[in-house]
């Protein structure tokens, strides 16, 4: 049993939305340093090749805003001039919006709602036929939406919108993993926790502080995110289906109080 080869990705060719910074450039580099082909995407070009540019030939930059049906056709129609299948996708682009009950926006909720659940669906449609191409019964291709445990319960903070998405896309991923398994797709979800990024400031800021609420005593590393997202990605995670990797230092399985939010 080779258990080394369990957790490479040599000769796979990954797509990783919201790829130039935090949690996707982490997820990206992971992959690279396991044999990968990455496609990294973000909506800021000029990030997007300055990414791509850092973490070296292996990484190629489409720039594109998938908030839209259209950007998300486009992305596909992009990686398609390239690739003739893809192995692994990673539906990691997101945003957030937070505000008072009385106040809260349409457009807070909107904006929210189409990157975080709408987009991830119809990325995934737009390249069904390159994932399905790449999937076979030995060896599945693979889609990983980025969820948060802010799906999973409560945070402090009026927070409507995202923690509404992040619960919405964890089913999704299980309704769209009932389908797709049938073409040799796995679909999963990996839920972060306490992670230093631009979304969770409070992390980024006071991580100290935002630690001592945290079982492990800790905020995660980029290492945490990489580690898990490769598990899902090789073939360790091939009998993994439907399922949510919670990666949070054990904030929602292992705590008896209140605790400051993580995305």
């Amino acid at each position: 049993m080779d258990i080394a080869s369990f957790f490479r990705l040599d000769g796979r060719v990954a797509l990783v939305t919201g790829g130039s910074r935090n949690i996707g450039r982490w997820i990206a580099q992971g992959f690279i340093a396991q044999g990968a082909k990455v496609y990294i995407s973000a909506r800021r070009a000029e990030d997007c090749f300055a990414t791509a540019e850092e973490l070296g030939p292996n990484c190629i930059a489409l720039p594109q805003d998938v908030s839209t049906v259209a950007g998300c056709q486009a992305l596909a129609a992009q990686l398609a001039e390239h690739e003739s299948r893809l192995d692994i996708l990673v539906n990691n682009a997101g945003t957030a919006w937070g505000e008072a009950f009385e106040t809260f926006p349409e457009k807070g909720w909107d904006k929210v709602m189409d990157l975080n659940v709408k987009s991830p669906f119809f990325l995934t449609q737009a390249l069904y036929p390159m994932l399905k191409a790449a999937g076979a019964a030995g060896q599945p291709a693979k889609v990983i939406n980025i969820t948060s445990i802010d799906g999973q319960r409560l945070n402090p903070w009026e927070t409507y919108s995202y923690q509404t998405s992040k619960a919405a896309l964890i089913y999704l991923t299980k309704r769209m993993a009932a389908r797709l398994v049938a073409d040799n797709i796995n679909v999963t979800s990996l839920a972060p926790g306490a992670f230093p990024s631009q979304m969770n400031r409070a992390a980024r800021d006071h991580g100290d502080e935002v630690a001592r609420a945290i079982p492990a005593r800790r905020i995660g590393i980029p290492e945490d995110m990489a580690a898990a997202a490769l598990y899902l990605a090789a073939r360790s995670g091939d009998y993994v289906i439907g399922e949510t990797l919670t990666v949070d230092g054990g904030l929602v399985s292992a705590s008896c109080g209140v605790s400051i939010d993580a995305d």
